[in-house]
């Protein structure tokens, strides 16, 4: 094929991907911004009913073109049409993990920030306020990643996401930590999983706990040659066991 017949068949392709992807848009264009919003059923139910008769790779372009497409909606910091369009590309492409991660952050952590400016208008926001729309914001994420989880049952990546925020947008300390253990127990699980629930067992206090982390935790530690990991955790052991009246680490 020459450059122009694979320069038609791009342009052709990209053509099928755009119609397709308004195809499955127009059933729920309509609805109202508070369903799309809550991320409840017209949207997923109109994929599901529209999706199978196209071809996978027509999916996944389609897919690709409406992330493009929230990351218009983003540019001009549209929370309904953002969190629309994520819901579209992940349920369009479930398989793509990157779409999951990163709609799941933007829902927890860009909409809300958007949201409250909105709603200052020159005055500032009461704390109950600010707190409800970062809970439902962080909601709407970990609803997101539960479903991509159904998708990706051992994804390392995904609990790691989920842990973030419940850290950093719920303040949910305990609940990153077990998430945080999930991450670093799943197959090609990071370690730096590990470490900060260990870091977290010591900020809520928990020093038997915390103990016992980094007791399981040294020997696979030292099995990967992380050498600073396990000088860390051998300090943590000789802190807590000083603290606690136990013998030494080795």
């Amino acid at each position: 094929m020459g450059r122009a017949g694979a320069l038609g068949a791009v342009v052709c392709g990209l053509a099928v991907a755009g119609l397709a992807l308004d195809i499955l848009v127009r059933p729920v264009r309509r609805a109202s911004a508070a369903l799309v919003w809550a991320g409840e059923k017209p949207l997923r139910v109109a994929v599901q009913d529209t999706a199978p008769a196209a071809p996978g790779g027509v999916r996944t372009l389609a897919a690709d073109f409406a992330w493009l497409r929230m990351q218009q909606k983003w540019e001009h910091r549209d929370g309904p049409g953002t969190a629309f369009y994520v819901r579209l590309a992940t349920d369009l492409d479930p398989g793509m993990v990157w779409f999951w991660k990163n709609g799941a952050r933007i829902l927890a952590f860009d909409i809300p920030v958007w949201r409250l400016s909105s709603a200052a208008v020159g005055r500032a926001v009461p704390p109950s306020i600010e707190r409800r729309v970062r809970r439902e914001q962080a909601a709407m994420a970990l609803r997101l990643l539960e479903r991509a989880m159904h998708h990706h049952p051992v994804s390392a990546e995904l609990w790691m996401e989920r842990a973030a925020i419940e850290l950093f947008a719920l303040g949910e300390i305990g609940a990153a930590a077990e998430s945080y253990r999930r991450a670093w127990e799943l197959p090609g699980g990071p370690p730096i999983a590990a470490r900060l629930r260990g870091v977290l067992l010591m900020r809520l206090g928990l020093r038997t706990e915390a103990l016992a982390w980094y007791r399981r935790l040294l020997p696979q530690l030292l099995r990967d040659d992380d050498l600073e990991g396990a000088a860390m955790a051998r300090a943590r052991i000789r802190e807590l066991e000083a603290e606690m009246g136990g013998r030494a680490a080795p």
